[in-house]
């Protein structure tokens, strides 16, 4: 008796969403998802990421991409050969196989062979590959999964695609907490939070699988022999690390480059994976920095005490700053 009445409840549920398909906005709605659970299922993405000194870090990266529907995350362990090892920090991911560690350690400018052994190893598996860094954190409007992004028809004919960097401030924060980066450092630089077009032209990359030959020798554009687009799919063909047109409302990546001051000295003083540790390099960074946060004098000597740089330049600079207002 009670499974004669189970199953008219079944009978009755069905013809209710019988009934319902009949709606066109639902049957519409319907036949999207499954489209696009197809599209999920049916294709691959990984992340490449090299590795130095970002165990504070990596939980939070490798969550994020997880959480964006990418299926592997390979990690290119750059350590000192002594250093922090990854394991500490996402053990459990690594143990789980959703990361897998690339022993790197200890090698000086290893980047470019990096982005290359990944490439060699994975293209054949992988529909695309993410090169992002650590403090690179993927922002797609409406899309709660970066397949369903990346398999749009505007990218049909497209072999990679550049999305442009909004960088964030360092939200006048001086020392290191353990919160989120999200949550630390909410602000962005003037110019992309009022989308001005031509600021942060810089990109990053993701390349297409499935392309035999391909040879990376750019760390921003990947090749420039590929045809590339900009994350509205519009053709790209600038030669350097540009897109033509930046727009920070919709497809960008959350570029987290100084953190607190005191982040952002440890990031100059621990070298970068193309040029090594020169001096030169540093003031590089600390250009970028301050076009980017404000200039104080806490901040410069809290700089200057930990890398034992000149750093007049700035402390005039700031000079003329408070002599204008």
């Amino acid at each position: 008796m009670v499974i004669k009445i189970w199953n008219c409840y079944i009978i009755i549920i069905l013809i209710l969403i019988t009934s319902l398909i009949n709606i066109p906005e639902l049957k519409n709605i319907i036949e999207k998802e499954i489209v696009n659970q197809r599209i999920i299922k049916n294709t691959k993405v990984c992340i490449s990421s090299p590795v130095k000194n970002e165990n504070r870090y990596i939980k939070e990266y490798v969550e994020h991409y997880l959480k964006y529907g990418v299926d592997k995350v390979f990690i290119y362990d750059n350590n000192e050969i002594n250093g922090e090892r990854l394991e500490d920090a996402i053990g459990r991911f690594i143990k789980s196989g959703i990361v897998e560690v690339v022993d790197y350690r200890g090698k000086v400018t290893p980047l470019f062979d990096i982005m290359n052994d990944c490439y060699q190893r994975n293209y054949q598996i992988y529909d695309w590959i993410i090169y992002f860094e650590v403090d690179e954190h993927i922002h797609l409007y409406n899309y709660t999964n970066v397949k369903l992004y990346l398999q749009r028809d505007v990218f049909k004919n497209c072999e990679k695609i550049h999305l442009n960097w909004v960088h964030h401030t360092d939200n006048n924060l001086i020392y290191y907490d353990d919160r989120p980066l999200h949550v630390r450092f909410p602000e962005v630089e003037p110019n992309a939070r009022d989308n001005i077009k031509g600021s942060s032209n810089c990109v990053k990359s993701i390349l297409r699988g499935h392309i035999p030959n391909v040879v990376i020798d750019c760390v921003h554009k990947l090749n420039t022999k590929l045809k590339g687009c900009d994350g509205f799919g519009n053709p790209q063909f600038i030669p350097v690390y540009d897109t033509n047109n930046s727009d920070f409302r919709f497809y960008y990546i959350d570029h987290y480059y100084s953190k607190s001051v005191e982040e952002f000295v440890e990031k100059i003083n621990k070298g970068d994976v193309i040029q090594g540790q020169k001096d030169w390099l540093k003031y590089v960074r600390l250009d970028n920095y301050f076009e980017r946060n404000d200039i104080t004098n806490e901040k410069l000597d809290f700089i200057e005490e930990r890398t034992h740089l000149n750093l007049t330049k700035y402390r005039i600079r700031l000079q003329e700053l408070q002599n204008k207002k």
